[in-house]
């Protein structure tokens, strides 16, 4: 008896000391205790870089229902961690982030984990976090008017029939067929109106710390629009025209960025990555409920819809399916508006955008700060150039391979007009021009009237600029070979064409000939001045008003 109690009382002891020491084992073992969540605070700085989508051509607008570009954003935020270890929730970052791109900067302990919170707060997110917990549902006699409100214990999730237990009895909600309220007195834990990107972090003492978060985000597209002007109506001789350049930019996330460093890179970006795929956006899912009034319980039936009674008021306060459900914030859903292009007279306070170098790309950093609206198209004005020197020239294809087995004399070819300039400080530019679209407008009686629309490449400095504007009603041309043609070789002997210009304008004009492609053709031209222009020889001459004249060359395929 005397050795049981004491066994017994050894046992107590030794388990006495197990309990007490259990704590004190598992810290010294290396597990964690449990990381305390800490939310850092809203950006203090901001920074958004925008590629534009890499398959766009320079003539296809932005896709504003889709846009396939991205940006780079760099968020500056103010965290202060208890020590240890501990959970940091960046609250409200990009819808469209790529997780796996976002790196943390400024923390002492560096990034154990980090994660992309998948779940937004909504309606069916509420349900979810209170089941099994108490929650106020509201009912309204429509004979009535007069509201009841009593508590319930959701038993259900939100993805069927949302099922409640009141007093003594289990019902579903909806089913009775009057106006319900659901109300929660507070937000699951882990469930933001905001998109969230989390990390794992440990800091030994603890503090208050400036970091830095940058992801890429996908959502994103930009463009530049031209506005030119001619002061007066372009001839043979050089004209001065204002160009005016506005940054159109995209933003289909619904966060905005507000009071942001804008920047832009140009140029063509080898993307391998899919970061469409890689986004993953966070979901926040409707509370769909339904009730089976006939059929069976195993298969249902079909509910009729019929017309709901509630007012306007009542619709605007978050009535779901004849439930209202109160919460603190929902996703925008609206579809982009394509913002209409203002024809803004050129102005001298236009701020306009500096120009770095990024390897083989080029970037253009807005002077001034400004907000990328969320699900929103913004336009900045970021070139101003009042006195661009620019000229029409006239060109007209005469290649020989065009003339064969055909009576070129009767083929008459009008000019295609090209407006040139040179993208070079003493033109008045000389700053890299990237793709997008062009409107040219020239002065009437009228006013300015827009004559033509273009789309621009992206063109570097010192590059000749030289866009289509239409073909001429008064410049023309008929081409012929003195002797006829057999084939484009014709044992590649040196032919004689001849070719009769008309200028019907009441000034002069320089007309191009375009003679054949640099390489397959040896020229031999009137002054020897030709030159290759976009892999084609040609050959120029200037037309007084009202002339026509006639020129010839010699040609020689060198096939």
């Amino acid at each position: 008896m005397m050795r049981s109690s004491s066994l017994i009382a050894a046992l107590g002891a030794l388990l006495a000391f197990g309990l007490t020491s259990m704590p004190a084992l598992a810290q010294s073992d290396g597990v964690p205790a449990e990381r305390a969540i800490v939310y850092a605070d809203a950006p203090s700085d901001l920074s958004v870089t925008i590629y534009r989508d890499p398959e766009r051509l320079k003539d296809e607008e932005m896709n504003t229902k889709n846009p396939r570009g991205f940006a780079m954003i760099s968020e500056a935020r103010r965290v202060t961690l208890p020590p240890g270890e501990s959970t940091i929730r960046f609250e409200g970052v990009a819808e469209g982030m790529v997780g796996v791109s976002a790196i943390v900067t400024g923390l002492p302990g560096g990034t154990i984990e980090k994660n992309r919170n998948a779940e937004l707060l909504s309606p069916a997110a509420l349900v979810n976090g209170a089941l099994g917990n108490r929650i106020t549902i509201t009912r309204t006699n429509p004979a009535t008017g007069e509201a009841v409100s009593e508590q319930a214990v959701v038993r259900t999730r939100a993805d069927g029939g949302l099922v409640l237990q009141t007093g003594d009895s289990f019902e579903a909600v909806r089913c009775a067929g009057i106006a319900e309220t659901l109300g929660f007195d507070r937000v699951p834990e882990g469930l933001s109106a905001q998109p969230v990107f989390s990390i794992d972090t440990r800091d030994e003492n603890g503090g208050t710390y400036e970091v830095t978060l940058t992801y890429l985000s996908w959502g994103f597209d930009w463009q530049a629009n031209y506005i030119a002007s001619l002061k007066d109506k372009g001839g043979s001789d050089d004209f001065e025209m204002g160009v005016l350049s506005w940054l159109t930019v995209l933003n289909d996330n619904a966060q905005s960025f507000v009071d942001a460093q804008l920047l832009v890179v140009a140029g063509e970006l080898n993307v391998v990555s899919d970061y469409q795929g890689l986004a993953s956006p966070p979901r926040g899912e409707p509370l769909r409920l339904s009730c089976y009034p006939i059929g069976s319980t195993a298969a249902g039936s079909a509910i009729p819809r019929y017309a709901n009674p509630l007012s306007l008021a009542e619709y605007e306060a978050g009535y779901e399916d004849g439930v209202a459900i109160v919460v603190t914030a929902r996703k925008r859903s609206e579809n982009l508006q394509a913002a209409p292009m203002a024809v803004a007279a050129i102005s001298a306070e236009v701020m306009e955008a500096s120009e770095e170098q990024l390897g083989d790309l080029k970037l253009y950093r807005v002077p001034e700060r400004v907000t990328v609206s969320a699900q929103g198209i913004k336009q900045v004005a970021f070139l101003n150039r009042d006195e661009v020197s620019a000229r029409y020239i006239y060109e007209i294809s005469c290649e020989a391979w065009t003339m064969v087995r055909r009576n070129p004399m009767t083929d008459i070819r009008r000019a295609t007009i090209l407006l040139q300039t040179e993208n070079e400080t003493e033109q008045g530019l000389g700053i890299a021009l990237p793709q997008g679209a062009f409107n040219l407008f020239e002065p009437s009686s009228f006013g300015p009237l827009l004559v033509n629309e273009n789309a621009l490449r992206d063109y570097a400095v010192g590059q000749d600029i030289e866009l289509d504007v239409g073909q001429s009603q008064h410049v023309s041309a008929s081409c012929a070979p003195m002797i006829a043609y057999r084939d484009v070789r014709d044992e590649g002997n040196w032919r004689e064409i001849e070719a009769e210009l008309t200028n019907a304008n009441g000034h002069s004009v320089k007309a191009r000939i375009v003679l054949g492609r640099g390489g397959a053709w040896r020229v031999r031209w009137p002054n020897d001045e030709i030159e290759t222009k976009d892999g084609n020889v040609v050959g120029s001459i200037v037309l007084a008003p009202y002339e026509t004249r006639k020129i010839r060359w010699s040609v020689q395929s060198s096939q």
